[in-house]
């Protein structure tokens, strides 16, 4: 099917499309390298999966808005192409599953129909920015951030300067100091604060959790809004220069951030403010300052057969929104999964009674907005038809898991089995739970951290033990983390490792110590005076593995016995050294380079320019079985291999060629400038490269 040729209005879009193909195509063909094919499908949304031959498709949704229309068009894809499950993530996107890779781009073209896209929601890019899933409606907000995070969005898309970083980029915006977005654990994260009358943020820089979580360091007390922009592109070209290549579980912002130290960071994002395309920038707010639209029709009155229910889920599950009459519901949505079905019924739900918005939030739940209280028992009746209305929302029973090794490569053990039954013994033992904000309970199926378990209250990370010659599925139990607002947070302790199948145990042992000796102080409090030994004293019991059974052998959610097996990840796109594959995107870069300056857009052009330089350098040291691991890295060595030893003559240093970027504002005149030098540089690297290829 290639209609999509056609149909796509937007020819930035259909590009993007046509260039999936034509990549799949090649690899098909053998003429690109698996492995580099690998890292310019997950820039694209498409993502391998555990199972050989399917792929993951990651739909980017920025702040988890979407509306009615968008989430049919999601649904009718799911059923097409998938299986129609839809799996809400931590980063407010939609997965599916089980795709197969030569329909991509036709699927791909269907889902931009209704303005959603794949770009950038895999590999070393920006990833989808996350908000407050109550941003706008929020009574503690200073105004509504969802236009920072969108501008912010539509800015970074397709950025030449994020297109290929050393590793991913993850954004926030909270959306009050309660900081529910989690700035301390991103690359930025960013806090809404009026100071004097200005709208602006509180911006944290460098956070992260995976394997080595990490605090971010404050980068400013407040910048304006207009300045959000500038210094977030500063801030990326920074990381794109600088940051680690070679050692990837080392190449993240926070690890560059602490390498360099925060005012040479600083100094360095300072250097590149002549570059930027601009040097303030005023997002366009007035598409989020309309008034919330009359829904398409009058809700018919509806009488309430069990009135304690109702009343039930209206506390738990009901949020006041700062505007007078309207309430947001929120909806639990078990491992994050739903299905078509119910999705479209929902998606129609929405579209004649409410505003046509919902988002999806960073704990993997649907929050329906703008709703008016006189319909709230209208909307009940129809969201108990969906099976919406289980208690809990964003409670200790409302648990966060990644897909572990229901379909990811690096999961080592199932989160989502364990999550099932973990929510079951809360529901059945401690329905108290639904109603308890102060405890987070988060799963992840490996050290990655997807499910966020080394910044919750109780975390549980997927683990192995051996066992004389058996191995068996394990937990590894963490305590003591949390959010503590503003930009605050901390990180969990890892107590202890059990066996997988005593994680209820290890809940019930937890829970009930909690309930018996904690006198009225919250969760962390009593963690705190307890401290990490007690809770590991207690754990104890649950950790022999001298009594193992045959069931402690079989994963939570699995029939046969536990297997380890891990495969490749791609959580962070792949890099690879390619001599030919390295000319060929150099070449690429230049191409793009010129098509951007024919439509002046300047910035991007010599962006794209600077990319071609690098990217050629890099092919012809690989040549010479130099290798380096970052941008700056590159440039030095070049001149150390090369320019000074005359191998490859310039008229100056290739230090001083390329950082011609960073002197010279973004102008028609230097874009045209620096565009030629980069094709004559390349002219010269392929004449070496030749003559090189002769000798050998």
């Amino acid at each position: 099917m290639e209609s999509f040729r056609t149909e796509i209005e937007n020819p930035i879009v259909q590009k993007d499309i046509i260039d999936l193909e034509r990549k799949i195509a090649l690899f098909r063909d053998g003429k690109i390298d698996e492995e580099r094919f690998r890292s310019l499908r997950l820039a694209r949304g498409v993502y391998g999966q555990r199972q050989e031959g399917v792929q993951m498709i990651r739909i980017k949704l920025p702040f988890g808005k979407v509306t009615s229309e968008q989430l049919h068009r999601i649904s009718d894809v799911s059923d097409e192409y998938s299986r129609g499950r839809l799996h809400i993530t931590t980063r407010q996107d939609i997965q599916i599953h089980y795709v197969s890779l030569d329909r991509t781009p036709e699927l791909w073209a269907e889902l931009e129909k209704s303005d959603i896209t794949l770009r950038e929601a895999c590999g070393n890019t920006v990833r989808n920015i996350t908000a407050s899933e109550n941003a706008g409606i929020d009574p503690e907000e200073p105004f509504d951030v969802s236009p920072y995070a969108y501008g912010l969005f539509q800015y970074l898309l397709r950025n030449p300067v994020c297109q290929e970083m050393g590793r991913k980029v993850k954004m926030s915006f909270s959306s009050s100091d309660k900081d529910t977005a989690l700035s301390y654990l991103h690359d930025l994260g960013f806090i809404p604060k009026i100071v004097n009358g200005e709208k602006g943020f509180k911006v944290m820089l460098g956070g992260g959790l995976g394997s080595q979580p990490h605090h971010a360091e404050l980068l400013s007390e407040f910048i304006p809004a207009n300045q959000i922009i500038p210094t977030t592109e500063g801030i990326l070209r920074v990381f794109d220069r600088h940051g680690e290549r070679a050692k990837r579980l080392k190449a993240r912002m926070k690890f560059l951030v602490k390498d360099l130290g925060k005012n040479e960071f600083l100094r360095l994002v300072e250097e590149e403010k002549k570059a930027l395309s601009c040097q303030s920038f005023e997002i366009d707010t007035t598409a989020f300052d309309s008034p919330i639209p009359e829904p398409l029709k009058v809700a018919p009155k509806v009488e309430i057969a069990d009135l304690a229910a109702f009343e039930a889920w209206k506390k738990s599950n009901v949020i006041q929104q700062k505007q007078s009459g309207y309430v947001a519901i929120g909806i639990k949505v078990p491992l994050g999964d739903f299905y078509t079905d119910k999705a479209r019924l929902l998606a129609d739900l929405i579209k004649n009674y409410g505003a046509n918005e919902l988002r999806f939030s960073l704990r993997q739940d649907i929050l329906i907005r703008n709703i008016k209280e006189d319909n709230l028992v209208f909307f009940y009746q129809e969201l108990e038809k969906l099976g919406f209305v289980a208690l809990g929302y964003n409670s200790t029973a409302d648990i966060t898991a990644c897909p572990g090794t229901d379909t990811c490569n690096l999961g080592i053990a199932s989160s989502t089995g364990i999550a099932t039954e973990l929510e079951r013994v809360l529901a059945a033992e401690y329905p108290q739970y639904n109603e308890n904000k102060d405890i987070t309970i988060k799963i992840s199926g490996c050290m990655n951290a997807c499910g966020q378990h080394n910044m919750a209250e109780i975390g549980f990370q997927g683990m192995s033990i051996n066992s004389g010659k058996l191995v068996a599925p394990a937990l590894q139990v963490l305590l003591g983390g949390g959010n503590l607002g503003n930009g605050n947070g901390r990180f969990a302790d890892k107590v202890i490792k059990i066996p997988s199948r005593r994680g209820p145990e290890a809940l019930r042992f937890i829970l009930n110590d909690f309930e018996a000796n904690a006198n009225g102080l919250k969760f962390l409090d009593y963690y705190d005076a307890k401290g990490e030994k007690y809770f590991f004293d207690l754990l104890t019991p649950l950790a022999d593995i001298t009594n193992l059974t045959d069931a402690d052998f079989v994963d939570w959610g699995n029939a046969d016995n536990y297997v380890k097996a891990i495969g490749v990840g791609e959580c962070a796109g792949v890099v690879i050294d390619l001599v030919a594959t390295l000319i060929f995107e150099a070449k690429d870069k230049l191409t793009f380079a010129q098509e951007a300056f024919e439509e002046k857009k300047w910035s991007d052009a010599i962006y794209l320019a600077y990319a071609g330089f690098v990217n050629g350098a890099k092919a012809i040291l690989l040549a010479e079985n130099e290798k380096t691991n970052h941008h700056a890295g590159i440039i030095d060595l070049f001149d150390t291999i090369f320019t000074a030893t005359n191998k490859i003559e310039l008229k100056s240093t290739f230090r001083d060629l390329v950082y011609q970027i960073n002197q010279n504002e973004p102008s028609g005149e230097f874009a045209k400038k620096y565009i030629e030098e980069a094709i004559a540089f390349f002219e010269k690297i392929e004449l070496y490269r030749v003559k090189d290829l002769k000798n050998e």
